[in-house]
């Protein structure tokens, strides 16, 4: 594995994100949700920048070299308290070469670093062996199994679901 790095997405990035949230072949087998509105990161880009006190996205680079991206979006857990439940998405090519799981380890710091969350959580479909090894090597613990969870190419599907708390994190490290 090579360098890894996150970023904020560029107005040049655009058209690569769209592509990768929008196009069966770099989102399958488990991101893929149906087509959306093509234009949508794009406008939410122009709103935010992609970044926000309740949902972000940032580019994932390898050897300097736009591989895929992260993001998070705020869940309530309380009437005062929330945590994150983060995501990945990484090209086809880019994947099983520690990319995934070295962006999410910084995810995590980034994210510990800059808000007062004390936890974030993630999910996946449980044939996603793959994304559960990655999601244990950046340090996350499984929880248990959600069942009926989500609902992606005609059928319900199990998860599994995974978190990390702040505590369990030294943000001095790197």
């Amino acid at each position: 594995m090579g360098d890894v790095a996150l970023r904020p997405v560029r107005e040049d990035d655009l058209p690569a994100l769209e592509q990768l949230i929008n196009e069966p072949e770099t989102t399958a087998p488990h991101n893929w949700w149906g087509w959306r509105k093509p234009d949508r990161m794009t406008r939410r880009w122009e709103e935010s920048g992609l970044l926000g006190d309740e949902h972000g996205v940032l580019l994932v680079d390898a050897e300097h070299e736009l591989v895929g991206f992260v993001s998070w979006h705020r869940v309530e857990t309380g009437p005062a308290s929330h945590c994150f439940e983060i995501g990945i998405n990484l090209r086809p090519d880019a994947r099983g070469h520690g990319y995934g799981t070295e962006a999410q380890r910084q995810l995590v710091r980034y994210l510990f670093a800059h808000t007062q969350v004390n936890r974030l959580e993630a999910g996946t479909e449980l044939d996603n062996a793959a994304e559960q090894r990655s999601l244990e090597k950046a340090g996350f613990t499984r929880e248990g199994v959600l069942r009926g969870y989500t609902f992606r190419n005609g059928r319900w599907r199990d998860c599994a679901l995974y978190s990390i708390l702040r505590g369990e994190v030294d943000l001095d490290e790197r």
